[in-house]
């Protein structure tokens, strides 16, 4: 059995969604919808917050607050404007996520053997329920069913409080914190990870700050690659990650490291 009693995954970008790409079209043209023309580097920046968080977060850049501003007689971006925004998106990212949530390789084949050592599997998301209904039953036809789910909205805050990571203790049955496992490609996950006390690992080549496919990454130079995901794993580190990966399918050497540290009686919070 394993010193470690869990492993919590973020999904998109680090389980399914190879890039995080399901989320980005959907901010463009639900903005574009109010009049505001936002590109896809500025919508990727605030990923990993609740969606509704995610959009606000969006509409106080300077240059949308001003784009917003102009196409909407000079009424700011306030709450009731993010809600009206976040009411299209649901909806719509709810409608394209299942083009997206092919499992990230090598993903399946990690639970399982997680599970052997009998290790729980928790999840957390920045998604909301109606978004992750479609992509439940996806992801389990590929192998992947995390023993719980935890939403954006299902609790008073969600990331980077740590109140998503406490309910998974909760479902999961597991404590404490320190034998535990944070696995996320995003700032605010990783700082979910940290403020609940878990040791935390990121995700760079899979996720959200390189941000491309499968495909895409194949065709792009090793030079142009190497520089992606050295800017994603230097973003990762910064947020506090005590390691970082290219993907999940890396993690079991670094859940060793982990393992021995705990067995030293080293924490995370150290």
């Amino acid at each position: 059995m394993s010193l470690i009693k869990a492993v919590i995954f973020d999904w998109a970008g680090t389980m399914i969604d190879f890039g995080s790409r399901a989320p980005m079209g959907a901010f463009v043209e639900v903005f574009g919808e109010f009049g505001v023309d936002l590109t896809v580097a500025e919508a990727r920046g605030p990923m990993g917050l609740p969606k509704l968080d995610h959009i606000k977060a969006l509409g106080a850049l300077p240059r949308v607050a001003e784009a917003w501003k102009v196409a909407h007689g000079g009424a700011p971006f306030d709450d009731a404007a993010a809600q009206r925004v976040y009411d299209i998106f649901v909806p719509l990212n709810a409608r394209i996520v299942s083009d997206y949530a092919a499992l990230v390789p090598g993903a399946a084949g990690m639970v399982a053997d997680l599970r052997g050592l009998g290790i729980k599997i928790g999840s957390t998301t920045g998604y909301t329920r109606d978004i992750m209904a479609p992509v439940l039953p996806l992801a389990a036809e590929q192998g992947y069913a995390p023993d719980n789910l935890v939403c954006a909205g299902d609790l008073v805050a969600g990331r980077p409080s740590p109140l998503m990571m406490y309910k998974c203790f909760v479902d999961l049955g597991v404590w404490p914190a320190s034998a535990c496992v944070k696995v996320d490609d995003t700032d605010p996950g990783i700082a979910e990870g940290r403020a609940a006390g878990t040791w935390t690992v990121g995700v760079s080549l899979s996720g959200n700050e390189v941000g491309l496919s499968v495909e895409e990454l194949a065709e792009t130079p090793t030079e142009e690659r190497d520089r992606l995901n050295g800017e994603a794993v230097a973003k990762l580190e910064t947020a506090g990650a005590h390691y970082v990966i290219d993907t999940v399918a890396d993690l079991p050497a670094v859940l060793d490291k982990i393992e021995a540290r705990i067995a030293l009686g080293e924490r995370p919070d150290a």
